[in-house]
């Protein structure tokens, strides 16, 4: 069992960062894969990144490459998400995942955060 909880959303503007964390419980955090997704209001769930348990391999989806990294230290259960450049488009809730593997589909993914909003103004 694995319990997420993210942090560090908040309003910023249009070519601002920030850098949203996901705290896990449990001992076996090292041994899930971990994906960012986000869902805005009206919208389906949308992949963002995704990182292998090791940290070596990653998936972005296109619209965020080059503007987001997906880093993970597992000595501190947790994985971030690095959001540069923003845009009023990325204005969502995001949450992060546990799963098997870093796959693009929600599916892949057993555990599930809270989720932390996140809004880009113009």
């Amino acid at each position: 069992q694995v319990q997420l909880v993210e942090s560090g959303g908040g309003l910023v503007q249009a070519g601002g960062s920030l850098r949203l964390s996901c705290a896990a419980s449990g001992r076996t955090f090292s041994s899930y894969a971990m994906g960012w997704f986000r869902q805005a209001p009206g919208k389906g769930r949308e992949f963002v990144q995704g990182i292998s348990w090791s940290g070596t391999n990653t998936y972005t989806a296109d619209p965020v490459k080059g503007r987001f990294s997906i880093t993970r230290d597992n000595s501190k259960n947790t994985v971030y998400l690095q959001m540069n450049s923003l845009k009023p488009q990325d204005t969502a809730v995001y949450y992060c995942a546990a799963g098997a593997g870093y796959s693009g589909s929600p599916r892949a993914y057993n555990y599930w955060g809270q989720g932390t909003p996140v809004t880009v103004s113009s």
